[in-house]
């Protein structure tokens, strides 16, 4: 993916690299590191998006595959918090893949939370910026219930100096990217009005979240539009069998060593996780 026509970049290619090999850094040793705006408070979104890219780059070098997409920061109050008005995105591997009913280490990860949404898995390639609503529909396979970890490489609140992290360090940390969860049924995208899916989310059988699928964009076929804008833009298209996350639409909810969750959608079924 290079960078879009019109792209501000204000880092240098070293840069870019040294920021990639960091989160790769803090990943690996699960160490978490300081914002990258604190040593470069000018960087914009298309720096981040680099800084992405540079990171995806060498996990592909590395010997991972892309395992599909996710959008982030799609409910309008999680926008307001980071001061910007539109989603970002996100690449997901194939190690970020996790089976249903799996427990995962807790100690693996930093700072690890759980995001329920939705999945699209789309039938045939999607690209372009003229995208619609009917145009991701009529592309779509199946539907699928999912949750998304989500990790934080660099620091979600400094605790140095008390700074949260912008949305421009976390787009640098591959939009906070650390696995994905399918489980319950598959179902036809156009065989229901999907702004109606619900979740109940339960950590140790507590209700922590509920939340409608309408909580992203208003209907989360609209992130999935998005998306395929926004990729128009780098010359990437949404290509077939590789599951979408189209956003959130509870808050992330805390994953602790001995935690065990259920993840239930309704009619359309549900599925376990645990953190050892």
């Amino acid at each position: 993916m290079t960078a879009p026509n019109g792209a501000s970049l204000t880092l240098t290619s070293g840069q870019i690299d040294e920021i990639a090999a960091a989160h790769e850094q803090a990943k690996r040793t699960v160490t978490p590191i300081r914002r990258i705006t604190l040593t470069h408070p000018g960087m914009t979104i298309d720096d981040a998006y680099a800084c992405q890219q540079r990171w995806v780059e060498l996990q592909l070098v590395g010997g991972r595959t892309v395992a599909g997409h996710k959008i982030g920061l799609t409910s309008r109050a999680m926008q307001q918090a980071v001061s910007i008005d539109e989603p970002d995105f996100g690449t997901l591997l194939d190690d970020m893949v996790v089976e249903p009913g799996s427990e995962l280490h807790a100690a693996s990860y930093l700072d690890p939370k759980l995001e329920v949404e939705l999945a699209f898995v789309l039938e045939r390639r999607l690209e372009g910026d003229a995208v619609t609503a009917a145009d991701v529909l009529a592309a779509t396979d199946f539907v699928v219930p999912a949750a998304e970890l989500i990790d934080a490489r660099s620091y979600r609140v400094d605790p140095h100096d008390g700074v949260s992290r912008t949305v421009r360090d976390t787009i640098a940390d591959n939009a906070a990217n650390a696995g994905i969860v399918t489980g319950g049924g598959r179902v036809d995208a156009r065989s229901l009005d999907l702004r109606w899916v619900g979740a109940i989310v339960a950590r140790n059988g507590v209700v922590e979240e509920t939340g409608l699928a309408a909580g992203v964009l208003g209907d989360p076929v609209l992130g999935i539009v998005w998306l395929a804008r926004r990729l128009a833009r780098y010359g990437v298209a949404l290509e077939p069998a590789l599951p979408i996350l189209a956003g959130s639409f509870t808050r992330p909810v805390a994953c602790r060593a001995g935690d065990e969750f259920e993840l239930d959608f309704g009619p359309l079924g549900s599925f376990q996780l645990a953190f050892g």
